[in-house]
C-alpha cells in the first residue's frame, strides 16, 4: 500500500520483513557481544566500574549512548515534527552541560573517587554531608531512574509498533526483558562493549537517514513549503522542546528536529508526533537503509537503558544494602543485590511505560527531579567548603518543594521563561544558601 507526498506522485512503502530481519541481526550481533563478555565478571568491581579497566574508546561509546537516548532520537523528532527548529535545544542544551561536566565538575568529582575508591555519587555524598543526605537523593533517584527507563522503552515500543505492527504494551515487556538480561549479565563491563557497537551503528545510521529523509522531502525548499514557515523554522521559538563528546552531540543535535520536520512535510495527519522517526525510516527509505536507520534508534534506547539499570543497580546495592543494611557485605552478595535490583527495576520501568502516555512526558520527570535535587550539593560540596548537611538537606527540600508546587499550580507550563525546574533550581540555592547564612550568623554570635 502506497502514500501520497506532497500530492505530486506516489511511493511505495517498503515491505516490512527485510527492514524487520535486518535490525534483528543487528541488534542479535550486539547483545550477543554483551552476553560474551558477561560471562568475565566475577565481581562487584567488575559489574560496577569495569575493574577500572575502560580505555578512552569504550569511556567515549559510553557517554555518547548514554545520552543520544529516546529523547535524543524518537523524542526529539516528535518535538521536531510539532514545534519544528527548536527541538535543537533538547540535544544541544545537553552538550552544552556536558561542557560544563567535563572541564569544571567531573575532573574534581573523579580525583575524589580514585583517591577514596569511590564508585557513585552515593559515595561523594555520604563522604561530603553524611548517610541521612545519599539515603534521601537514593530514593529520588529511584523514582527519576525508573521514570526515564520507561522512556526508552516506550520508545522502543513505537518503533516495534510501526515495524511490526506490535502493540505498546507488548513492544515495552520485550524490550524491556532484552535490555535487563544483557545488562544483568555483566552491568558496566558488558554495557561499554554493548555501548561501542551501539554508537556505530547509531551515528552510521542517523548520518545517512538525515540526508536521505530531507532529499524525500525536496530538499529544504520542499521542506520550507511543506511546514508551517515563521516560528517553526525559528530554533527560539517552542521552549518545551572531552571536546570529541561534547562535538558529536553538538552535531547530532539538529538531526532528529531535521527528520522530524521531514516528516511532517513527508506524514503531516501523524495521530502521535512521537511516530515521526520511527515512520521515515521505515517508509521513506530504502529497506535496507531504513532498517539500518531503525537499528540506530533501537540501540540509542538500549544503551540510554542500560546505563540507567547501572544508575538503580548501583544505588539500591552500594548507597542502600551495603551502605546502611549490611556495611560489612562481600563483593559476591553486593554483586547479587545490584542484578536483583537491576531486574526489579527493569521490571517496574515495563509498568510505569505501558502506562506513561509520551517519550518527553516520562523523561521529563527524571530531568527535573535530577536537577533540583542534584545540582546544587554536588557544586557546592565540591567548591564551596562550609556547605555541610543542613544545607544539603535544605537544598534538596526547597527544590523539590518549589517545582512541585509551580508544576501543580501551571499545569507543568510554569510562569513564561520559568519552567517548574528553573524555579526549583533557584528555590535549592536560596534555601542553601539561606541555611548557610543563618549558621555563620549563629557562630558568630
Amino acid at each position: 500500500m502506497g502514500f501520497w507526498i506532497g500530492g505530486s506522485h506516489r511511493v511505495r512503502s517498503p515491505p516490512p520483513l527485510q527492514p524487520t530481519m535486518n535490525l534483528h541481526l543487528v541488534l542479535l550481533l550486539a547483545y550477543g557481544v554483551g552476553l560474551y563478555i558477561g560471562r568475565r565478571v566475577q565481581s562487584a568491581g567488575d559489574f560496577f566500574v569495569a575493574g577500572r579497566t575502560l580505555g578512552p574508546g569504550l569511556l567515549f561509546a559510553t557517554m555518547v549512548a548514554a545520552n543520544i537516548g529516546a529523547g535524543s532520537t524518537v523524542g526529539a523528532s516528535g518535538l521536531g515534527y510539532r514545534d519544528g527548529l527548536s527541538a535543537w535545544w533538547w540535544v544541544g542544551s545537553a552538550a552544552m552541560g556536558s561542557l560544563v561536566l567535563a572541564f569544571a565538575i567531573g575532573p574534581r568529582v573523579w580525583r575524589i573517587a580514585r583517591d577514596r575508591d569511590q564508585r557513585t555519587v552515593g559515595d561523594f555524598l555520604e563522604h561530603r554531608y553524611g548517610r541521612s543526605v545519599r539515603a534521601v537523593i537514593t530514593l529520588l533517584l529511584w523514582i527519576g531512574t525508573l521514570a526515564i527507563l520507561a522512556g526508552q522503552l516506550i520508545a522502543l515500543s513505537w518503533v516495534l509498533h510501526v515495524v511490526a505492527g506490535v502493540p505498546k504494551p507488548i513492544g515495552c515487556l520485550v524490550g524491556g526483558l532484552i535490555v535487563t538480561i544483557y545488562f544483568t549479565a555483566g552491568g558496566l563491563l558488558t554495557s561499554a562493549w554493548v555501548n561501542l557497537v551501539q554508537v556505530v551503528v547509531k551515528l552510521f545510521g542517523f548520518g545517512i537517514a538525515l540526508p536521505l529523509a530531507i532529499s524525500r522531502a525536496g530538499g529544504f525548499a520542499g521542506l520550507a513549503a511543506a511546514t508551517p514557515g515563521g516560528d517553526y523554522w525559528s530554533p527560539w521559538h517552542g521552549g518545551g522542546s572531552g571536546w570529541n563528546y561534547l562535538a558529536v552531540l553538538l552535531l547530532f543535535s539538529p538531526v532528529p528536529a531535521l527528520i522530524g520536520m521531514a516528516a511532517r512535510a513527508l506524514h503531516p495527519g501523524l495521530a502521535n508526533p512521537e511516530l515521526a522517526l520511527p515512520t521515515v525510516l521505515m517508509q521513506d527509505l530504502p529497506p535496507l537503509l531504513g532498517s539500518l536507520g531503525l537499528a540506530a534508534v533501537v540501540s540509542a534506547e538500549a544503551s540510554s537503558a542500560d546505563a540507567i539499570l547501572f544508575m538503580l543497580a548501583t544505588s539500591l546495592s552500594q548507597d542502600l544494602y551495603r551502605g546502611y543494611f549490611r556495611p560489612a557485605a562481600t563483593d559476591g552478595e553486593v554483586l547479587h543485590v545490584a542484578r536483583l535490583a537491576a531486574i526489579a527495576g527493569g521490571s517496574v520501568g515495563v509498568l510505569l511505560a505501558i502506562v506513561s502516555p509520551t517519550v518527553i512526558g516520562a523523561l521529563s520527570i527524571f530531568y527535573t527531579l535530577l536537577g533540583v535535587s542534584l545540582f546544587v550539593p554536588v557544586v557546592a560540596g565540591l567548591y564551596v567548603r562550609r556547605t555541610g548537611t543542613p544545607e544539603a538537606l535544605a537544598a534538596i527540600a526547597g527544590g523539590v518543594a518549589v517545582m512541585l508546587a509551580v508544576h501543580l499550580a501551571t499545569g507543568g507550563r510554569g510562569f513564561g521563561i520559568v519552567s517548574p525546574a528553573l524555579a526549583g533550581l533557584v528555590a535549592s540555592a536560596v534555601a542553601a544558601g539561606a541555611v548557610l547564612a543563618l549558621r555563620r550568623r549563629r557562630a558568630e554570635l
